[in-house]
């Protein structure tokens, strides 16, 4: 990357795909933003530059390259590799870690060695943010692998109704499909799913719960 390059990604701030770090503080915390980006589009983490855009630098490059690839070897299932390369700036380094949308979704953050998998945390990038995936998310990043199954979807009376429902309304959420149609929650929760999976709906994450919009 050129210093020009890296200037004006910083000087446009953080973003969906970009992400600043004063200094490397934590194996998890970092593992946290590289597989949120995994996880979603991919993007850049950047060490040595604060969240107000001040370049601060790295002491270390050696020493922030190792802990950046120690994170992404021990704190991420699946393990992931990113390219990471130092850029000069204000004469200062900096850490460029380039993380591509990955192939493996859902990474998730190991927490512990021996933490059991069910309570490993997946991560989604939500605008500025690295937000906790929902178990709908987790469900769609599976199936945004290779080797995920098809997904098959007939249009019957509870999706018209849906269709109808968002047209008026914008939105809805699980909890608001499942009364409008007289189903579980949980049957809800999947119908939501697979129409985000066949690309007839959006899902959106807040802090509160998610949310489904059509395309």
């Amino acid at each position: 990357m050129r210093r020009n390059e890296l200037r004006e990604i910083i000087a446009a701030g953080e973003s969906s795909t970009v992400e600043f770090k004063r200094k490397f503080t934590s194996g998890e915390k970092i593992a946290k933003e590289i597989s949120a980006f995994a996880n979603t589009k991919g993007g850049l983490l950047i060490i040595g530059v604060d969240d107000d855009k001040r370049i601060t630098g790295i002491r270390s490059e050696k020493e922030e390259i190792a802990q950046v690839e120690h994170a992404c070897a021990f704190f991420i299932e699946p393990v992931i590799e990113p390219f990471i390369e130092i850029v000069e700036i204000e004469y200062k380094d900096v850490v460029v870690a380039h993380i591509a949308e990955s192939a493996e979704k859902p990474h998730q953050v190991v927490a512990a060695p021996d933490e059991p998998p069910h309570k490993r945390k997946v991560y989604i990038r939500q605008g500025e943010e690295s937000v906790t995936a929902s178990r709908e998310m987790i469900r769609i990043l599976r199936g945004q692998r290779p080797d995920a199954a098809p997904v098959r979807l007939s249009i019957g009376d509870k999706e018209r109704r849906l269709f109808q429902f968002l047209e008026a309304n914008k939105r809805t959420t699980i909890k608001e499909f499942a009364h409008l149609v007289n189903i579980s929650d949980r049957r809800a929760s999947q119908l939501l799913v697979r129409l985000v999976r066949a690309g007839a709906l959006n899902i959106h994450t807040n802090e509160d719960k998610d949310y489904y919009t059509l395309i």
